[in-house]
């Protein structure tokens, strides 16, 4: 039992291995030892996956990605453990895993995690506007939405303790006199005085507007989503910002990952009557789920649409803070720069219009 830790049931196994992140194999294969000890390593084959732009992932397998009882290997990035409860994210895959939304987690290591591989193909983003597509998509998430946890203790909502963290984390980077900044990060991103003067507008106005509580994924860009054809059936993945939020955080963030993350573009931004016909796809499931006549009328879909667009501003706000700090700390290959402008940029755009919406 050498560098494992041992483990009581129900508890997850944690093994005592570090893998290098610019030279991941050989502590992938010490890994797979341990999880797949059938496997030689010389047949054992690795795929990169490069869509993440915060962790590094890996497919392990031997024959096909596609068989059963490959490996995902995923590599945390470096400094995310100042933003990213690592703890939670264990718990909630466990939960989601429990209740058919999520990947079974094998084990943690010292730097990241081993789950399973979902089988199917990470979802393009031009299936997004497709009706069929985007109606599985609403309906995974309304069955997620749906999930209650067995203890009776009340949930919190994290986005306003999350946006906080993200915003003092944001001002002591870019008050460190000795880290480099980009001097166009600087001139274009809002001053710390102004991001929290407008966290502090978007909390007093989104927190009337009456949208429940419920566990959410948090981050449902394309990358995150796994479309099975064979099946007809899609899974979300990548768990690891999953907490219970605002219902139509979870959704208004999903609609603003239509835009895409390399190359973000709002014209993609959905129309409203995709919106609407997505919203009415998500209640039959979210109301069906919990038990209740899955009907969907008018009033209730303009409700949430109102509600939606209203906290896809605080979904641009949360990811600007976030890429600001990528920015900063993060070894991957990404415009993280560009990304918080573009986000940020955005938020300002819309602000006005949204919050002019009303509810009724």
């Amino acid at each position: 039992m050498d560098g494992v830790s041992k483990c009581p049931r129900g508890q997850l196994l944690h093994l005592d291995v570090c893998v290098d992140e610019q030279k991941p194999r050989g502590g992938v294969l010490e890994l797979l030892g341990r999880l797949r000890p059938q496997w030689k390593p010389q047949d054992i084959k690795m795929k990169v996956f490069t869509e993440g732009i915060t962790n590094q992932l890996m497919g392990c397998f031997v024959g096909s990605l596609q068989e059963s009882g490959a490996v995902l290997v995923r590599v945390y990035g470096r400094m995310t453990e100042l933003y990213v409860d690592r703890e939670r994210e264990l718990e909630m895959f466990k939960i989601l895993h429990t209740h058919n939304c999520g990947p079974q987690i094998y084990c943690s290591f010292q730097n990241g995690i081993c789950y399973e591989f979902v089988r199917g193909t990470v979802l393009d983003d031009t299936l997004l506007t497709q009706p069929a597509i985007y109606r599985l998509i609403a309906t995974e998430m309304g069955k997620i939405h749906s999930i209650k946890l067995e203890s009776d203790n009340p949930v919190e909502n994290i986005l306003w303790k999350k946006m906080a963290q993200f915003l003092k984390l944001v001002q002591n980077a870019l008050s460190n006199t000795t880290a480099p900044h980009s001097s166009k990060l600087l001139q274009e991103i809002p001053s710390i005085e102004t991001l929290s003067d407008e966290m502090e507008t978007l909390k007093r106005h989104l927190s009337q507007i009456g949208s429940p509580t419920v566990l959410c994924h948090n981050d449902l860009l394309t990358k995150n989503i796994i479309y099975d054809n064979k099946e007809g059936k899609v899974r979300f993945i990548d768990y690891e910002y999953a907490d219970f939020n605002y219902q139509a955080f979870d959704i208004g963030n999903h609609f603003n990952e239509f835009a895409g993350t390399s190359d973000t573009d709002y014209s993609l931004y959905p129309r409203p009557e995709l919106q609407r016909d997505w919203l009415t796809a998500y209640l039959e499931s979210y109301k069906h789920s919990v038990g209740l006549e899955a009907t969907v009328t008018e009033p209730e879909v303009q409700k949430l649409y109102v509600q939606v667009c209203k906290f896809s501003l605080a979904s641009n706000f949360l990811w600007g803070l976030w890429a600001i700090l990528q920015a900063r700390y993060s070894s991957i290959d990404f415009d993280f720069e560009r990304y918080a402008i573009t986000r940020f940029d955005y938020y300002f755009e819309k602000k006005e219009e949204y919050f002019g919406l009303t509810l009724s």
